[in-house]
């Protein structure tokens, strides 16, 4: 079973949190985590995928342009992604800056792909998903590990 990691990060602090949820996704026997960026995902990622942790910077409260792309191109095998778990993360240059509108955009992409959605888990914050401010902190990334073992773990629930 996979799980990708998809993400765009122009200055290395959202592929930080990415490889930390990558790690936790590994923790989970039976479930192999695959981590790409937006520029290197292919179609066929997406459709190999029981589950997909998507993460952005934050571009004015938005997901930035590269992954709204994928999103975009990829519309095409959408009804495909049906039942597929969804989850996000996202990471900012300011303590206030959007973090949690950027993750709902994501979240009504993968909704139109008619994915079912998990924040991340309790033990962490329980909320939309994993977020930061700046470099990600040794809490963050514990956070980010967690998300990626709970979508592991609901995929593997669901799909296995």
């Amino acid at each position: 079973m996979q799980i990708l990691v998809l993400y765009y990060s122009k200055g290395g602090n959202t592929r930080k949190l990415a490889e930390a949820i990558t790690e936790g996704v590994q923790t989970v026997e039976g479930v192999t985590a695959v981590i790409k960026k937006t520029d290197q995902v292919t179609k066929e990622d997406f459709l190999n995928s029981s589950g997909i942790i998507a993460g952005s910077p934050v571009y004015f409260g938005l997901m930035a342009a590269e992954l709204k792309k994928v999103f975009d191109d990829f519309v095409s095998i959408r009804k495909k992604m049906e039942d597929t778990i969804g989850a996000v993360f996202t990471t900012s240059g300011h303590h206030t800056g959007g973090k949690e509108t950027t993750m709902l955009s994501i979240i009504q992409a993968f909704l139109i792909y008619g994915m079912v959605i998990v924040g991340d888990p309790m033990s962490a914050t329980g909320h939309y998903g994993v977020a930061c401010a700046g470099e990600p902190d040794k809490e963050t990334l514990e956070d980010g590990k967690k998300l990626g073992q709970r979508v592991a773990s609901m995929a593997k629930k669901i799909h296995g």
